[in-house]
């Protein structure tokens, strides 16, 4: 009998993990835990390691690429970043005019490519040379991820750039407010729109699955208004909520946002809070 020493799952498998009581199970055999294919925020991070002991190594990478950016063994890890980059890769963040942004500044993520076409780094897409042409634009391969790097050089995800809700001049990262949401209890997962607004360009959907036990009611959204509200800049909070059973998802596990915006797309507004 051999117990299981390394285990890999995206971060929905873990948030489902961390709402069990995990000290009713032998984790002796468990060395390593990694996670990839969406953000792992540190709520869910902190909550594994509280029950098991166990630090998770979360890795970001591409269909395109191998991996790009991780916490490797050895380093100190910080909850909720995706880590530094692999020796593999010359990456950087750049503006978009092409400048690399300092510390602290979001823009997005590229390959640069001065040195040649790195090992690992795809070819391009397959009779799509128009694609192709966008993603290798300007000396360096566009990843089309936006992140920071904060003093110490380590790296976090703020968002598609497609997935950035732009909202009465506001940009507001999907993740941070989904984040927020999942340490609340009653959230099991969530993903955050934007929704087309006529006023404000975009506002702020959240679609909940909550946690077993709770059930969706308009005194529910209020509390999960104000919980967010409380606990971040007022402009980020949800004007629409949406429960629904399940998120839609790739084979891999990784949440289709795109999916849930088309939806959404050229329907009108319900439920929007006026109070802003």
């Amino acid at each position: 009998y051999y117990g299981v020493t390394t285990f890999c799952a995206p971060p929905t498998i873990y948030r489902y993990l961390i709402r069990q009581d995990l000290s009713k199970y032998d984790f002796s055999s468990l060395k390593h835990c990694s996670t990839a294919g969406e953000a792992l925020n540190s709520e869910v991070y902190n909550k594994f390691l509280e029950q098991t002991g166990i630090k998770m190594m979360e890795g970001y990478g591409q269909t395109e690429t191998t991996v790009l950016i991780a916490n490797f063994p050895g380093m100190e890890v910080k909850p909720g970043s995706m880590g530094k980059p692999s020796p593999c890769y010359d990456v950087k963040i750049i503006d978009v005019n092409g400048n690399e942004c300092p510390a602290g500044e979001t823009g997005e993520l590229v390959i640069n490519l001065d040195e040649g076409h790195p090992c690992g780094l795809f070819a391009g897409y397959y009779h799509d040379v128009s694609l192709t042409a966008d993603a290798f634009d300007r000396g360096v391969y566009h990843t089309g991820d936006t992140l920071y790097k904060d003093e110490d050089g380590y790296f976090w995800f703020v968002g598609r750039k497609d997935d950035i809700i732009k909202s009465s001049g506001y940009r507001i990262s999907p993740f941070e407010v989904e984040s927020v949401l999942q340490q609340h209890p009653a959230v099991m997962e969530c993903a955050v729109t934007g929704v087309e607004d006529p006023k404000r360009g975009q506002v702020v959907k959240a679609t909940i699955v909550l946690s077993p036990g709770y059930n969706a009611s308009h005194d529910l959204e209020v509390e999960l208004f104000d919980f967010v509200k409380h606990q971040t800049a007022l402009y980020k909070s949800p004007r629409i909520i949406e429960f629904v059973k399940e998120l839609p998802k790739t084979i891999s596990g990784k949440i289709r946002r795109v999916e849930i915006r088309e939806k959404d797309n050229g329907k009108e507004s319900k439920n929007i809070k006026q109070d802003f």
